[in-house]
This record gives structure tokens, C-alpha cells and sequence, in this order.
């Protein structure tokens, strides 16, 4: 009786013990120590029914052949196409308890940023396993996501053959077809007031509001490794940014998200206002459309985002 009751409390202690543990096809199984001071292995279910929460993390997911045991996903998952027509439980940081527990998971795999913590603790809290995954704004956070979550389902292998794809296809991505980087550069400030770095704007409009990306962003990640300079780097992640302010800022490239983009009217309607043409971006067409999640959520695609925006900025 004893014993059992000891390997009852381990049993329990697993939710915690376990994280960062790989599991196998089928189960984990983990060696705990027995009364006998021998090694016993104790089987441990793999999680068949999914919740991520996390543009990227549902993006992983799916680059890594692991969609199969998704149930849901978060608002925020908007690739590839099968993650939009998963179950929506809210968005990523303001999750809803009963939207999540409707789904019955026995895994909800989340993005370091959501939240609220009392929710995911609530969770914790009632037998659902949370696990946690690095999501600050930088390269190797994604490289550390990946392999985090590769981990999980004992797929190492699988995580590291994407994070190289990653890596390559970002070297790849800084050779502009047909041009030379630097040449290229130099084209676009010779015909702009002044000369020097290329600075770019990221702006968003989800809500009739402009927002602009600062520095501790994705976006502001994803302009440096394309060679651009975020013209807000003195601010500190989204704010508000009229179009007088952007006017004045005087951005030579200006990247908005296609959602901001298709709830304006299309990209021709934002570089015919007339703040915008008052910009060199405005005047010289330089107004980049790119994906939310691409430009936003520095995910498996990252290099994808760089190479359209050094093809349409410095080609």
C-alpha cells in the first residue's frame, strides 16, 4: 500500500518532472526510482488531442508533420491554410478557460507570450497539461522554439533538419537574384534626399488605428536580417503612429500587413493617401504588402519574408 502510494504522488509529479522529456511513438517512458532502490519505467500516454496557441508554434507544428494531433488552434494561427479551418479558442494572449477546456486536451502547447497567466495556470491547475515554448524577437528564439518543440514528440531529428532549412534559406534569401545587394542599395538612395541606411516602417491596422512596429518585434527582426533599418527603433513594440507622423518620419520603404492592406482597399488606396505620397516610400512605390504572419510572427517562413522584401525594396 506505500509503494503504491509513492508511485501515485511520482505519477503526479509528472506533469512538472516531465517537461523538456521527449516522448516515443505511442508513449514515454520514464525510469523513477522504487522503494528497492531499483529503476522502475513507468508508460506515460502520448498527447493524441492538441491545442496550440501561437501563430508560429501552430506553423511549427505543421512544418515538423505533427499536424496530425491538433484539435485547435488560437486566432492568431493563420497558416498554413488547414490551421484556419481548425477550431478557434480565442486569441493567444487573452485565452478563454472554457474555450480551451471545450476542446479537451490533454496537451495545450503554448507560445511563452500567452496568456493571461491565471488562465494557463487555471488550467494546469484542473489535469491539463501546459507546456510553454521560447517566443521573445530574435532568430534563435525561433531556432529554440523549433527544437523545443521537436523535443516533445521525440522528433529531434525533425527540428534540426528545420532549423537548418531555416538557416540556409535565410543565407539564400540575402542574395537578390539578378542584383547585387549593395548596388542595389545604392540605386535606391541615389534617387531619394540624402544617402545611408534604407529605413522602413511596418504598419498594421487592425482596428482603424495605424500601429507601427518598434524595436522588440518580430517585424523589427525581420527588417534587420533583410538589411533595412526600422525607422521607430527608438520606441519599444507597437504603438499608434498617425499618417501626419509617418509623413513626417519620412520612411523610404513602407511594409504593411495584407490583412491592413485588404480592410483598406488595397495597397493602391494606402500609397494614393495623401500623407503617404508625401513620404519617398509614397512617391517611389515603395510599399511592401506582405503576409501578417510573415512580417509579424517570425516563424518557419522568416526567410520568405526577407527575400520579398530585399527583392522589392533593393531589385
Amino acid at each position: 500500500m506505500i509503494m503504491r502510494r509513492v508511485f501515485q504522488k511520482r505519477r503526479r509529479l509528472l506533469g512538472v518532472a516531465l517537461s523538456g522529456i521527449p516522448w516515443a511513438a505511442g508513449s514515454l517512458l520514464v525510469s523513477l526510482p522504487s522503494m528497492a532502490g531499483s529503476q522502475v519505467q513507468v508508460a506515460v500516454k502520448v498527447p493524441q488531442r492538441v491545442v496550440t496557441l501561437g501563430g508560429s508554434v501552430t506553423e511549427i507544428v505543421y512544418a515538423l508533420g505533427l499536424e496530425h494531433v491538433l484539435v485547435a488552434d488560437d486566432a492568431s494561427s493563420l497558416y498554413p491554410d488547414a490551421a484556419r479551418r481548425l477550431p478557434k479558442v480565442g486569441y493567444y494572449r487573452a485565452v478563454p478557460l472554457e474555450g480551451v477546456l471545450s476542446m479537451s486536451p490533454d496537451l495545450v502547447l503554448a507560445s511563452a507570450n500567452a496568456g493571461p497567466p491565471a488562465t494557463l495556470q487555471r488550467l494546469s491547475a484542473l489535469g491539463v497539461r501546459v507546456e510553454r515554448v521560447p517566443d521573445e524577437p530574435a532568430i534563435e528564439s525561433l531556432y529554440a522554439r523549433i527544437r523545443t518543440i521537436a523535443a516533445l514528440f521525440n522528433e529531434q531529428a525533425r527540428g534540426e533538419a528545420l532549423v537548418q532549412a531555416i538557416i540556409q534559406a535565410l543565407e539564400q534569401a540575402v542574395r537578390i537574384p539578378g542584383a547585387d545587394a549593395q548596388a542595389g542599395a545604392d540605386a535606391l538612395t541615389r534617387g531619394q534626399e540624402g544617402a545611408g541606411p534604407v529605413r522602413a516602417v511596418v504598419l498594421l491596422n487592425r482596428t482603424g488605428t495605424y500601429q507601427a512596429a518598434g524595436r522588440d518585434t518580430a517585424a523589427h527582426v525581420v527588417l534587420g536580417l533583410a538589411g533595412l533599418v526600422n525607422a521607430l527603433d527608438t520606441w519599444k513594440g507597437y504603438k499608434p503612429l498617425s499618417l501626419e507622423s509617418l509623413a513626417a518620419l519620412a520612411p523610404d520603404v513602407i511594409v504593411l500587413t495584407s490583412a491592413s492592406s485588404d480592410a483598406l482597399g488595397g495597397v493602391r488606396v494606402f500609397r494614393d493617401l495623401p500623407a503617404v505620397q508625401l513620404t519617398p516610400a509614397g512617391r517611389q512605390g515603395r510599399v511592401v504588402v506582405l503576409d501578417d504572419l510573415l512580417i509579424l510572427g517570425l516563424g518557419p517562413r522568416v526567410a520568405q519574408a526577407v527575400k520579398a522584401l530585399r527583392q522589392q525594396v533593393f531589385v
